[in-house]
C-alpha cells in the first residue's frame, strides 16, 4: 500500500498522522522503519505502544541505544566483499563507460575499513569524476590525510553526534576525544582511561569513568569489550575492560584536537621521528602549548640512535601546564626525557613499553622532582631498574604495574618502599609473571586501602606481615593460580570489606580466624574448587552480604548462612 506523506510542522503532528495512517491500514501487516532516531526521542516510540495494534512491527535505526524498548542489535563493519559491492553501487561503477583501474576502488574500500557510511559518501563523491580525481584522493590518503579532510558530508554527519554531546554532556565529549590519543587498532585498557580522566576532569571515582565508557558505547562512539568471565559487577575490577574504536571515529577525535592553534590545544599528541616532532610547524619552535593538560608522547615506532636516549633538541620542551603525560616507546633501554623533571603540575605519568621484554628504565629519579604526581602506571617495565634510585613521592596515591618484571625489585632498592611512597593508597599488580612471593616491604604501606594482585600465576605466598595493612579495604588476589593459602594475620584486616580470591584454584583452606575480618561484606571465591571445608569462624562474619561461588562451594556455606545470602 502506497501513500503520499505530507510535510509536517513538528514531531507531534507527524505522530498523529502516523497513528491515523496505521489505523486506516486495517489488518494489513506492516513494517514501519524509523530511521536515525536520536536520543531524547523515546516518546515517539511510546506513542506507538499506546495503539495496542498487533499487525505491525517497528524497526528503529539509531546512533543511540534505547534499552527500555529491548536489546539493541549493533551492526558490524562490512566484510571486504560487501564493502566492495556497496562502493560499486554508490559510485555507479557498473553504469560508467570510463575505465577505472581495479586497484583504485580496492584501495578506497580498504581505507574506509568497512564503515558503511564512509563507503557510501566517498562512492557518491567520486561518482562520475575523472580518474585523476580518484588518483588524487588515494594519493592524499597514502600520505596520511584523513578521509574526513576530503569528505565534508561525512564529517558533518559524524560531527553532529559530537555536537549533541557538547550541548548535554561536555565531559563525555572530552572523554571521546581522548580516545584519539592512542594508536589506531589498539585495544585501550579502561584502567588507563580511569587514570587520565581522574586527573584531567576530576572524575575521582572509577565507576564514573566506566559509566562514561558505557555512555560512549551507547552512542556508538566506541566499543566496550569486557573479557571477565564472572558477573560480579560493581566490585571495582576493571582490568578486563577494554575500549576499541573504528579508525574513522579516531580520525574524528584527532580533528577535534587539532581545531585550535597549537598554543590553545587542550590535548597534544606528539609522534617522535628522529629529531623531528610531528606537531612542529616552525622548526625553531620546540615549545608545546602552554594550555595543554594532556600530552601523549608516542615513540613506539622510533628506534632512537642512542639506545633510548632523547636527542638534545628535546631537552628544552616546555610543558608547564601538563597534568597527564603518556610516554610510549619501543626500546630495550629507555631514558626519560629531561623535560619530565620540569613538569611541576604533572599528576599522572603513564609509561608503556611495546618491546617483547620488560624495558630497563634509566634516570627514573627525575620523577622525584614532581611535587604533585598522584598516579603512576608502568607497563612492561623492569622494576629492579627503577628501585635502585632514591626517590620520595609524597603525593603519590596510586601505582599500577602491568606485565612488569618485579623480581626482588622492592626488596633491593636504595630506599624503603614506605619512604618512597609514604602516602600510597592503591597498588595494582597485574600479569607480573615473575612474582613468586609478595615483597614483605609492601606490608609497611600502612596508608594502603586497595591492594590488587591479579593474573600473577607464579605467586605462591603472601607475607605473614600482610595483617599490618590495617587500613586495607579491598584485597584482590584474582587468578593467582599457584597461591595455596592465605596468611593467618589476615584476621587483623578489620576494615576489609571486599576479598576476591576467584580463580585461585590452589587454595585448599581459608585461615581459621578469618571471622576476625569484622567488616567483610563481599567475598568472591568462584573457581576455588580445591576448597573442601570452611572454618567455623565464618559465622562471625556478621557484615557478609554477598558470596560469589560455584555450586560445589555453595554447599559449604549452607550450614552457616541461609541460601538467600549466597549468590552464585
Amino acid at each position: 500500500m502506497a501513500a503520499q506523506v505530507p510535510d509536517f510542522q513538528n514531531e507531534v503532528t507527524a505522530i498523529i498522522w502516523l497513528q491515523q495512517f496505521l489505523k486506516q491500514t486495517g489488518k494489513n501487516p506492516m513494517l514501519l522503519v524509523l530511521d536515525d532516531v536520536w536520543a531524547g526521542s523515546e516518546f515517539i516510540l511510546e506513542k506507538f505502544d499506546e495503539l495496542k495494534m498487533s499487525n505491525y512491527k517497528i524497526l528503529v535505526t539509531s546512533r543511540s541505544a534505547f534499552p527500555r524498548f529491548g536489546s539493541p542489535y549493533y551492526l558490524q563493519c562490512l566484510n571486504y566483499e560487501d564493502a566492495m559491492a556497496l562502493f560499486h553501487h554508490s559510485a555507479s561503477l557498473e553504469d560508467r563507460s570510463a575505465y577505472i583501474p581495479e586497484d583504485l576502488p580496492r584501495k578506497i574500500v580498504e581505507r574506509c575499513r568497512g564503515f558503511p557510511l564512509a563507503i557510501t559518501v566517498v562512492g557518491r563523491s567520486l561518482c562520475g569524476q575523472p580518474i585523476e580525481i580518484w588518483q588524487k584522493r588515494v594519493m592524499e590518503w597514502s600520505r596520511g590525510s584523513s578521509v574526513l579532510d576530503s569528505e565534508s558530508d561525512l564529517l558533518a554527519c559524524l560531527q553532529s553526534s559530537l555536537d549533541a554531546l557538547d550541548e548535554e554532556k561536555p565531559v563525555i565529549r572530552e572523554c571521546f576525544i581522548d580516545l584519539g590519543l592512542f594508536p589506531e587498532d589498539q585495544r585501550i585498557p579502561a584502567t588507563i582511561l580511569i587514570d587520565i580522566w581522574a586527573e584531567s576532569y576530576g572524575i575521582d571515582e572509577d565507576i564514573k569513568s566506566i559509566a562514561n565508557l558505557y555512555e560512549l558505547a551507547s552512542q556508538s562512539l566506541a566499543n566496550l569489550v569486557v573479557t571477565r568471565k564472572d558477573n560480579w559487577d560493581g566490585d571495582g575490577y576493571y582490568s578486563e575492560h577494554f575500549v576499541t574504536q573504528h579508525d574513522m571515529l579516531r580520525e574524528l577525535a584527532i580533528l577535534q584536537m587539532n581545531q585550535e592553534p597549537i598554543q590553545h590545544r587542550m590535548k597534544l599528541m606528539i609522534d617522535i621521528c628522529g629529531d623531528n616532532p610531528s606537531y612542529v610547524v616552525d622548526r625553531t619552535d620546540l615549545s608545546t602549548p602552554r594550555g595543554s593538560p594532556c600530552i601523549y608522547l608516542n615513540s613506539s615506532h622510533y628506534i632512537p640512535y642512542a639506545d633510548g636516549k632523547f636527542s638534545s633538541k628535546w631537552h628544552n620542551l616546555q610543558l608547564p601546564e601538563a597534568r597527564v603525560l603518556i610516554l610510549n616507546f619501543q626500546t630495550k633501554n629507555y631514558t626519560l626525557p629531561e623535560f619530565v623533571q620540569k613538569l611541576d603540575k604533572l599528576k599522572a605519568l603513564i609509561l608503556t613499553s611495546y618491546g617483547s621484554l620488560p624495558a630497563e628504565l634509566n634516570n627514573f629519579q627525575l620523577v622525584d622532582s614532581l611535587p604533585n604526581l598522584r598516579r603512576i602506571r608502568l607497563e612492561r617495565i623492569s622494576i629492579p631498574s627503577i628501585s635502585r634510585y632514591p626517590i620520595q613521592l609524597k603525593s603519590l596515591k596510586k601505582i599500577s604495574l602491568f606485565m612488569c618484571s618485579i623480581g626482588q625489585g622492592f626488596g633491593n632498592g636504595s630506599i624503603h618502599i614506605s619512604e618512597a611512597f609514604p602516602n600510597l593508597v592503591e597498588m595494582n599488580i597485574d600479569y607480573c609473571n615473575d612474582l613468586v612471593e609478595l615483597p614483605a616491604q609492601i606490608c609497611d604501606l600502612i596508608q594502603l586501602k586497595k591492594l590488587s594482585v591479579t593474573n600473577s600465576h607464579k605467586l605462591s605466598a603472601l607475607p605473614e606481615e600482610i595483617g599490618n595493612l590495617v587500613n586495607l579495604e579491598l584485597l584482590r588476589l584474582r587468578s593467582c593460580t599457584d597461591l595455596s593459602e592465605l596468611p593467618g594475620s589476615i584476621r587483623n584486616l578489620k576494615k576489609l570489606n571486599l576479598l576476591d580470591i576467584s580463580d585461585c584454584f590452589s587454595i585448599k583452606e581459608l585461615p581459621e580466624d578469618i571471622g576476625g575480618m569484622c567488616s567483610l561484606e563481599r567475598l568472591n571465591m568462584r573457581q576455588c574448587a580445591r576448597l573442601n571445608e570452611l572454618p567455623s569462624s565464618v559465622v562471625d562474619l556478621e557484615q557478609l552480604k554477598e558470596v560469589t561461588c560455584d555450586e560445589e562451594t555453595q554447599i559449604l556455606w549452607e550450614p552457616f548462612y541461609p541460601i538467600w545470602r549466597t549468590y552464585t
